[in-house]
């Protein structure tokens, strides 16, 4: 009875959602939102019933597009949902327009363990990576009005290459068939690449060779 009351108090007053536009937050910030209403998780509760809020994971939520009308990015909230993160692999590659291939899988990388995640939204996986390894070549990037952090074109592929297993790109001809054959990337698109950033990749040691024959092909 006391449920119901909630729902029937949330869903009647005036819609105070619209302060987290198509942010994931925790639970703690939408209980916030309802002052008047005691028990963060009955308040959370009672908004996923009515389809105001959408569960990305245990304590974390994103208000409804349906509801809200604006769309959720899948990258921002897979910064949300294991962080620190960033977006990478193909996911970024796609989003750079570099592949033609729609990606049903984001991908990110992590300094946490490597953990997947399932919800609502989609699948969402997480690689670990070094400390020093993580902070080369990111950059932020807008989508759906707002920013997410997200590998640049060159960390994109350096983490592709380095964390697939099986990949070894000993010379510039095997190199060519990996990214024209098996990737579908028109070597054109990659000849402005930013071999520093490669460089800066190779230097952590993990499959420096096939990183090095990549900078080669680009200046080739």
């Amino acid at each position: 009875m006391i449920f119901c009351s909630i729902i029937y108090y949330i869903c009647n007053m005036k819609d105070i959602l619209d302060i987290l536009g198509n942010v994931p937050v925790t639970k703690e910030t939408v209980a916030s939102l309802y002052p008047n209403l005691s028990g963060a998780n009955q308040k959370v509760a009672a908004l996923e019933h009515s389809g105001k809020l959408l569960r990305l994971k245990r304590g974390l939520y994103v208000v409804n597009p349906a509801w809200s009308g604006k769309r959720v990015s899948s990258y921002l909230v897979a910064n949300h949902l294991y962080s620190p993160s960033y977006i990478s692999m193909h996911s970024a590659l796609r989003w750079y327009g570099l592949i033609p291939e729609r990606v049903y899988l984001t991908q990110s990388m992590t300094i946490k363990h490597s953990r997947r995640f399932r919800n609502i939204l989609g699948y969402y996986s997480y690689i670990n990576v070094s400390r020093d390894y993580f902070a080369i070549g990111l950059r932020q990037e807008e989508s759906d009005g707002s920013n997410f952090i997200v590998a640049s074109p060159e960390k994109a592929l350096c983490d592709l290459i380095c964390y697939t297993p099986g990949i070894n790109l000993r010379y510039i001809k095997e190199a060519q068939a990996f990214l024209e054959e098996y990737m579908r990337i028109d070597l054109d698109d990659i000849k402005d690449f930013n071999t520093d950033i490669i460089k800066q990749c190779a230097a952590t040691g993990k499959k420096t060779m096939s990183l090095e024959t990549i900078i080669k092909l680009i200046r080739q």
